[in-house]
């Protein structure tokens, strides 16, 4: 089973979310700025799984009275470095077959950038990207702008707010979609595919995009959602047998995060609270992250799969 070899890769499950914030932060990391790539740029020059990206972003917009947040204005230092280990073959979670060509993911909080589905649109099925709307237009900018390293078909998104958002195809692009979605107000159903042949998603990433507390439980609640997606896509599919219809199936729906802030303490007990249980494991070992993103540059990483009941583990 591809999800139980990822986790005898894995560290053990994160019991104790307190112990978990205390051991991360108590270690010598660089000091560093909020987190900006570069906050006073309109335009970023990067190169990440060896491709060349351009990417628009608004100071203007970040440093504005917006009600709702800025900060996915600008792009944040650890998604280049994510987008980058996320997108190697060598990952752990490609390796394990937790991952395939097969996957759809959805990236809740992306930002302007669009940059992580970029880097991931040769290597999935689909990659649904979810914000406010606000930060759509630099989105569309970013997928116009970057199309040369997309295939041939592309994705946009219409809204209608407090109803569920859904993803459409634009006429050029690739498989990576914007919808926009708000964990507040918005239903997560199986519109937001934006394919009436995928009913769920394999895969949530969060990538740095907590830093209000009060986003904590609507965060964790819409990661809930998405995965139950899948079990009950599972549940209505004929002649699925009982592992491929359970959560922790190879295919079942896990969200891998990225935080540089004292969040991880809350939302790591919020999602063990949900009340299907969440399973939480701790950063990656040292040996399955790029250099950039071990644990002395500042950054971690965890992983975890919401579960119907108990998974048998030598944990």
């Amino acid at each position: 089973m591809a999800t139980q070899l990822l986790f005898d890769l894995l560290g053990p499950e994160v019991e104790d979310a307190e112990e978990e914030t205390f051991l991360l932060f108590s270690q010598e990391i660089p000091s560093q700025n909020l987190g900006f790539v570069d906050a006073r740029a309109s335009s970023l020059d990067l190169t990440v799984a060896g491709k060349d990206y351009v990417i628009h972003q608004s100071p203007a917009v970040l440093s504005s009275n917006r009600a709702g947040g800025t900060t996915g204005a600008v792009l944040w230092k650890v998604t280049p470095m994510f987008a980058d280990w996320i997108a190697s073959p060598g990952n752990i979670l490609w390796k394990t077959g937790v991952l395939a060509s097969t996957s759809a993911v959805i990236e809740l909080g992306c930002g302007i950038s669009g940059l992580t589905g970029m880097a991931l649109a040769q290597r999935v099925s689909r990659y649904v990207l979810t914000d406010q709307p606000y930060v759509s237009k630099w989105v569309d900018a970013n997928l116009a702008e970057n199309a040369a390293n997309l295939s041939a078909s592309g994705p946009v998104a219409t809204r209608r707010r407090g109803k569920a958002a859904a993803a459409t195809t634009a006429p050029a692009g690739n498989r990576v979609a914007f919808a926009p979605l708000d964990w507040e107000l918005d239903e997560v159903t199986p519109r937001l595919t934006g394919s009436a042949a995928v009913a769920s998603f394999d895969a949530v990433v969060a990538c740095d995009c907590i830093y209000n507390d009060a986003l904590i439980r609507p965060l964790v609640q819409t990661c809930v959602d998405v995965c139950k997606l899948r079990t009950r896509a599972a549940a209505g599919a004929e002649g699925e047998d009982e592992e491929e219809g359970l959560i922790i199936n190879p295919k079942s729906p896990r969200f891998a995060s990225s935080h540089s802030s004292s969040a991880i303490r809350k939302s790591s007990r919020a999602g063990s609270r949900s009340s299907t249980g969440t399973s939480v494991h701790g950063g990656c070992p040292s040996s399955h992250l790029s250099d950039a993103l071990r644990a002395n540059a500042g950054f971690v990483i965890h992983v975890g799969i919401l579960r119907t009941k108990p998974l048998e583990s030598h944990y």
